[in-house]
């Protein structure tokens, strides 16, 4: 079971735009994310039903073995209809860009996006790759072939 000495050295990169914000950080003792900032110059409004790229001014090398998941923030979705498009976003460990966030506007009102706004989370997380095996039959399960609203609940 992993606890609080389970760690990993992450390289990060600061570029201009970010210069002067805090780095992304665990913001309690148990928490799975650290806060991405928006590191824009001018406060960026989003429409409602509107999306919009905003860079973070990161860049990071993520190890082999890891993988960086960027997710909505839970407050930004019910106060506001803040969400990510292509969630979670997946940071792979030989990507080396600029980590940008697409924000999606699912609320009522216009939203603005002012400079250092926490705007997505990051997770760091193991990731396995898979071998394929070809297999004339698969073995089989209770639930079968049984897939969307299979089982009749809601």
């Amino acid at each position: 079971m992993a606890d609080a000495s389970d760690s990993i050295s992450i390289d990060i990169q600061v570029m201009p735009e970010a210069e002067g914000l805090p780095l992304p950080r665990y913001e309690t003792a148990h928490a799975a994310g650290m806060d991405l900032r928006a590191a824009v110059a001018d406060e960026v409004v989003i429409a409602p039903g509107q999306r919009t790229l905003v860079t973070t001014g990161l860049r990071v090398a993520i190890p082999p073995g890891f993988e960086g998941q960027v997710r909505p923030r839970s407050g930004l979705a019910i106060r506001h209809g803040i969400s990510l498009l292509n969630s979670p976003g997946t940071i792979d460990a030989d990507f080396r860009g600029t980590i940008q966030v697409i924000l999606a506007n699912l609320g009522q009102e216009p939203f603005v996006v002012k400079r250092g706004d926490r705007i997505a989370q990051l997770v760091i997380a193991p990731v396995i790759r898979a071998e394929w095996q070809v297999r004339d039959d698969l073995d089989s399960t209770e639930r079968g072939e049984g897939g969307f609203g299979h089982t009749g609940q809601n």
